[in-house]
């Protein structure tokens, strides 16, 4: 492990903060040399030792440049482990040993390949072995000096970690484990972060000094330095605390900033909710529930106001999110102005559209559906209508917003799972005087990921469905039990009820999985559900296919519908009360209960069954997924497990990449530090535009969408 000069700062004070520094983190070494900010930007093959072949596996790993390589935060550290003479070696204890090679040799055992080196230090000799990995051989020469950590078995001394030559850093205590791949394994990974490191001084630091020594804080680079050389685990999470609070600060700035920007805009202030609302509430067959009721009382606050709402609109699949998205919109039209209900996918903006126009006929009120998949007389009649202000309310996909549709007067836009849409289509909605907009989305979100994915943006939360809904019984199965859960599913719609198929998620080509969904279709129609009406819906079938088959399994003409994920969001149909997943274990924790939600929508007891590979071809995370899955039905719950699963990083898929991806934030410990980011926040918006802190949110927020635009 590299030694460390002392720094001029070795009197610093050890007065606690909320980073769980016990010990002075301003002695951390520091990385010298003249700052140059532009070396972070450069690829990684401006390194030592890194050529074009590794270059392009690294890029693999998510890493390309420099700055990828420093703020490249290890997965584990190993532990202290006792350094041994070979003939004090004795039980399973890990353990470090020293020695040279006296010989080495290798051979194969079917596919393995086991490499096996005599090591002697002096005092004993021990047999060492290796897994599958070839191009240690010729480095394995009688002489080589070798630094070993592992431990005894009965075949001699299993390597777990290993140095060749005067480097110890890979079997030192402490030694960082970065995420690795086969073809690039983590002491790569260790040795470019380590060459990476020389540049951990180039950019200034985001954080004000004036801030740092408020907080407590080391500077950034002695923070790097600590991660990725700690000499104690303590020193590594106050690394990791200084970097996480940061790229949180860095965060929340930002999404400030965004809240500034909005509050110069001015909207439609619709006043109070009039005749045309009273009669919406009398339409519906049942009473609003005390969450819905919340949620409306909040939007009637905002709409009143004539500066633009941006708020979002959460709930568990089946809660009643549309209800109040309706009611949204019917303010708009209530007062005189037109409402606009935009959906990722043709299937979900026509379900919608189905939804709504049912009431919107029977209170009076024109409605409109506009996507790409219309014929071009339909889509120029719906343009017209929209833009003389004849249709009031329209629902469509992002041919809302391309050239040549222009609304009259736009008060209210709804964005269902707003995450899909880029900036720039949300921006062309906004031309002009901003309308009020409402962003609805089925995946529940913890309320510490709500803090930090959608910190410009108010949170109505919808946390409970209508109690007349009976709660889904989900099992899983192994493929092998498969046939009787067929067996079992025909009973039910010999019984009159309808089912869902769900193709696994094999190809992300919709051509490939289009092919799957149908062979799947097929191959039931002449096995297990011989005799039964079987359709098949996936994303390549034309508009008008989609819609008549959808109608006929409203309309209980089609027994089972195999179809690809197109069926994650928004398909309403309360006597499908079954759902099979095939190979249940390929997707994602959230993606599986939005499925799930498809079934239970009636008040017959309603069944989901998750078919997964054989578990011996399972990662111990996608059993933990499946298990979670059978456990609850309450979708917060699920995304706090899925939260914990995959890590706050990619923020469960809710946003597109860039300011969101948090390397060293923990969301689930570090709440007490995102709080804090969040209040100092504000006070540092309109601070000098040049700054490194400016400069920082101006990088992570480039080019990357903004929920409310």
């Amino acid at each position: 492990m590299p030694t460390r000069a002392p720094t001029a700062a070795s009197s610093a004070r050890h007065r606690p903060t909320a980073f769980g520094a016990s010990e002075p983190v301003t002695a951390w070494s520091r990385p010298r040399g003249f700052p140059r900010p532009e070396r972070l930007d450069a690829p990684l093959d401006t390194l030592p030792g890194v050529g074009a072949q590794l270059r392009r596996r690294l890029a693999k790993l998510g890493l390309e440049t420099v700055r990828d390589a420093l703020e490249c935060r290890p997965r584990r550290y190993e532990l202290a482990a006792p350094e041994r003479r070979i003939c004090d070696l004795f039980g399973d204890e890990e353990a470090v040993i020293a020695g040279e090679v006296r010989s080495a040799s290798a051979r194969r055992r079917g596919r393995l390949l086991i490499l096996t080196a005599q090591v002697t230090d002096g005092t004993g000799l021990i047999a060492a072995t290796w897994f599958n990995q070839p191009w240690l051989a010729e480095r394995l020469q009688p002489g080589a000096r070798v630094r070993l950590r592992g431990r005894v078995n009965r075949h001699g001394f299993a390597v777990e970690a290993y140095d060749i030559g005067d480097d110890v850093s890979s079997t030192a205590d402490f030694a960082p484990v970065y995420p690795a791949s086969e073809e690039t394994p983590a002491r790569t990974v260790r040795r470019v972060v380590e060459a990476a490191l020389a540049h951990a001084g180039d950019a200034p630091d985001p954080l004000p000094a004036a801030l740092r020594a408020a907080e407590g804080l080391p500077r950034r680079a002695d923070a790097l330095v600590a991660v990725h050389r700690p000499r104690s685990l303590a020193e590594a999470e106050a690394g990791r605390r200084r970097l996480a609070f940061e790229e949180l600060l860095v965060l929340q700035v930002g999404l400030a900033r965004r809240r500034h920007e909005r509050a110069t805009e001015s909207a439609f202030p619709l006043g109070e909710p009039g005749e045309l609302l009273a009669r919406y509430r009398s339409a519906l067959p049942f009473s609003l529930t005390p969450s819905q009721e919340s949620a409306v009382a909040e939007l009637d606050s905002d709409l009143a106001r004539p500066t633009p709402m941006q708020r979002l609109l959460q709930g568990d699949v089946g809660s009643g999110k549309t209800v109040v998205a309706l009611y949204a919109l019917l303010r708009a039209v209530d007062a005189g102005h037109q409402g606009a209900l935009m959906a990722p996918t043709e299937t979900l903006a026509e379900q919608h559209f189905l939804t709504l126009e049912q009431y919107c006929r029977d209170l009076g009120v024109p409605a409109v559906l506009l996507t790409s998949g219309l014929a071009t007389r339909d889509h120029a009649a719906a343009r017209d209508r929209i833009a003389s202000g004849e249709a009031r309310i329209a629902v469509g996909t992002h041919a809302l917003i391309q050239r040549g549709v222009a609304f009259q007067s736009l008060a209210v836009a709804v964005v269902d799972e707003q995450h899909r849409f880029g900036v720039e289509q949300r921006k062309a909605l906004a031309e002009g005087r901003s309308p009020h907009v409402l962003h609805m989305t089925a995946t529940p979100i913890p309320r510490t990921l709500a803090l930090t994915v959608y910190g410009d943006l108010a949170v109505s939360e919808i946390a409970r469905p209508p109690a007349e809904r009976i709660p889904i019984v989900t099992a899983w199965v192994t493929a092998d039990r498969s046939s009787e859960a067929y067996q079992r599913l025909r009973r039910h719609l010999e019984d009159g009820r309808q089912a869902y198929v769900v193709c696994p998620l094999i190809e992300t080509s919709e051509t490939s999985l289009a092919r799957a969904a149908e062979a799947e279709a097929e191959r039931l129609r002449t096995d297990e559900l011989r005799g039964l009406q079987v359709g098949c819906l996936h994303g390549r079938l034309r508009p008008a296919e989609r819609r008549e088959l959808m109608a006929r399994f409203k309309a209980r003409e089609v027994d089972v519908l195999v179809a690809t994920t197109v069926i994650e969001v928004g398909v309403d149909v309360p006597n499908a009360t079954i759902m099979i997943v095939q190979e249940a274990d390929r997707f994602g924790l959230a993606q599986l209960h939005q499925l799930r939600g498809r079934v239970g929508r009636g008040t017959e007891q309603s069944y989901c069954l998750l078919v997964s590979r054989p578990l011996d071809a399972l990662t111990d995370t996608a059993v933990a997924r499946l298990e979670a899955l059978v456990r609850t039905t309450d979708g917060f719950e699920l995304a706090e497990v899925d939260l914990e699963l995959r890590g706050g990083g990619q923020l469960l898929g809710t946003r597109q990449s860039g300011a969101t991806d948090l390397r060293f934030s923990k969301l689930r410990d570090d709440r007490a530090l995102l709080e804090r980011a969040r209040a100092l926040a504000d006070g540092l918006v309109d601070g000098d535009p040049t700054s490194p802190l400016a400069t920082a949110v101006d990088r992570a927020f480039a080019g990357h969408e903004d929920p409310g635009a």
